[in-house]
């Protein structure tokens, strides 16, 4: 059987600190891990990870080492808005303002200090097709 027994995103960075302070003040990430080179994030209930990995370390390969594109990162929360209120206190970069989407989604979009997009989402009480 090709059974996943985890799964990981790990984000490259060029901040460690400014990435982890990012996905801790807005997430309920804790730090499992921390050095100069990686960041590990678990959630509170142990069932998320997020790696942030130093863009250049030589665990990266050359190729690799460039800055996201073509991808984005999507958290589910409770409320997105409360995430957002948070994110507008912390100055951090709001790329879209929460909007009601077709599919049954609350949603706004930030850029994390790496540049890469981030999803945050939350249900719409009530929403069917």
């Amino acid at each position: 059987m090709k059974k996943i027994n985890r799964l990981m995103t790990n984000i490259c960075s060029d901040n460690l600190a400014g990435s982890k302070t990012f996905y801790t003040k807005l997430f309920d990430f804790d730090v499992n891990y921390d050095s100069d080179w990686f960041v590990h994030l678990i959630s509170k209930d142990s069932q998320l990870e997020l790696g942030i990995i130093d863009r250049f370390n030589d665990m990266v390969p050359k190729d690799f080492q460039h800055k996201p594109a073509g991808f984005y990162v999507t958290m589910v929360v409770d409320n997105a808005d409360e995430i957002f209120e948070i994110a507008k206190a912390e100055n951090f970069e709001v790329v879209g303002e929460p909007a009601d989407t077709f599919y049954g989604q609350r949603r706004f979009l930030l850029k994390d200090p790496d540049g890469t997009l981030v999803d945050v989402s939350s249900p719409i009480p009530g929403f069917s097709f």
